[in-house]
């Protein structure tokens, strides 16, 4: 044991770990609330001409307009769920530099193609398959990055975790609010979507830089030396877990003798499925039902512009930060409380919910929450309960475990989060069908 931890100087780790975490959703984040610019460049190409932020769209939807937001939710959540099982499976054989600083400049090429093409002319159908292709690219690499960002927190305390989680709650705060501000402008709407994903870029640039400087800062030092300094025999069943692993995918093989992914997963498994849940309730309804809802007071006045954006969007997004923020100062209920899972199961009432409130068009289902403020009050609840026990599920997984098992826990957690986001969005299309 070394007789003395580092302090963490000026929060230098932690404010590294906000950044990393912001850049792992700021792409996506940045994607869905553009939604406005991608369906006005789906419908017909003379009305797309004279199209601003503040234009009212009178005309009936195109399909690929009316199938964007859910198929949108599809190729951003599918690819993430495979490439985190990918990643839960290499991430020791891949060097963590090469997953992360690959990651983030792949997205970051991804956006400057997205900025380039909003000044380039294309057919709606082609327009349609380059942008799937992109959320397709950016979720790929963000799966990689974020499973390696928890598996590189689970080395560090406890309160590591809350950073990414934080990073991650604001980078969807940031994208809404960037899209009031260009609803507000008034400004054409490739103008304001050029500036969107310009925006987008340099936040990525400031977190590879982040990440460059995070090695050079004694504090992370001391937890990844300490990693290192392990006995070698430790690094020996790393390896042989690894073949064993290998061997077990060709020929069945069930005899296991050091610690697996199965055996890690059974300390874990009711923190992973909990927050597996959470996530598919909350991509199950938003944005695919929740972005549907209208507003019943508006009548036709400026709040009816701002109602989506502001209700949906914002409310969602600082709600969602502020309970993933609040693991920070307070964690109840304890990791090995039965009452965490049962709060999260709690919150499949919000599919209902949220269904009877004023979605339009509708076609099975009564309106019984009309008013505005019905909306609003289920999102704040919504949007807080997710944030607050998907953090605490995700700071509680790898410290169930042992020390040297921890990274894998974190990379495990990653992959039950990832497939909450999949299995979330392809239960959107039932749940807007629903309706």
């Amino acid at each position: 044991m070394d007789p003395q931890v580092p302090k963490d100087k000026y929060n230098g780790v932690w404010w590294i770990f906000f950044m990393l975490g912001l850049g792992t959703l700021l792409p996506w984040n940045f994607f869905m609330t553009a939604t406005m610019y991608f369906t006005s460049r789906l419908g017909d190409p003379v009305s797309e001409a004279n199209f601003s932020v503040n234009a009212t769209e009178e005309a009936p939807r195109s399909v690929l307009q009316a199938k964007f937001n859910n198929v949108m939710t599809l190729c951003a959540m599918v690819p993430l769920l495979a490439f985190t099982c990918l990643n839960s499976v290499l991430h020791q054989r891949i060097p963590q530099k090469i997953r992360i600083a690959g990651s983030l400049m792949a997205i970051l090429l991804v956006f400057l193609l997205t900025a380039i093409l909003v000044k380039v002319e294309l057919e709606p159908l082609p327009f349609f398959i380059v942008t799937m292709i992109k959320i397709i690219c950016i979720n790929s690499f963000g799966a990689v990055l974020q499973g390696s960002l928890f598996g590189m927190a689970g080395l560090l305390p406890a309160s590591y975790t809350t950073p990414i989680m934080s990073g991650q709650g604001l980078a969807g705060t940031f994208a809404a609010f960037s899209m009031i501000c260009a609803i507000a402008s008034g400004s054409a709407i490739q103008d304001s979507a050029f500036g969107y994903f310009i925006t987008a870029c340099a936040v990525i640039a400031l977190a590879i830089a982040s990440y460059v400087a995070l090695p050079k800062l004694a504090f992370f030092q001391y937890y990844q030396e300490s990693q290192q300094n392990n006995p070698a025999e430790d690094e020996d069943n790393k390896m042989d877990l690894l073949k064993k692993d290998q061997r077990q995918q060709s020929d069945g093989d069930d005899d296991k003798q050091t610690p697996s992914m199965l055996s890690i997963f059974k300390k874990i498994w009711v923190m992973a499925v909990s927050v597996c849940f959470a996530f598919t309730v909350t991509i199950g309804t938003f944005p695919a039902v929740t972005a549907d809802v209208k507003s019943s007071i508006a009548g036709g006045g400026v709040w009816e512009m701002y109602f989506i954006p502001v209700s949906c969007f914002l409310f969602f997004n600082v709600f969602d930060w502020a309970g993933r923020s609040l693991t920070a100062l307070c964690m109840w209920p304890g990791k090995d409380s039965k009452l965490l899972p049962g709060l999260i199961l709690a919150r499949a009432l919000f599919v209902p919910l949220f269904m009877l409130c004023n979605v339009q068009p509708r076609a099975n289902l009564p309106v019984y929450f009309t008013h505005d403020g019905w909306y609003i009050a289920f999102m704040i609840l919504f949007a807080f309960s997710n944030g607050y026990l998907a953090s605490l599920c995700m700071c509680f997984g790898p410290k169930k475990v042992d020390p040297s098992e921890a990274e894998t826990a974190g990379a495990i957690m990653a992959f039950f989060l990832s497939l909450g986001l999949a299995l979330g969005a392809s239960l959107s299309f039932l749940f807007r069908a629903l309706v």
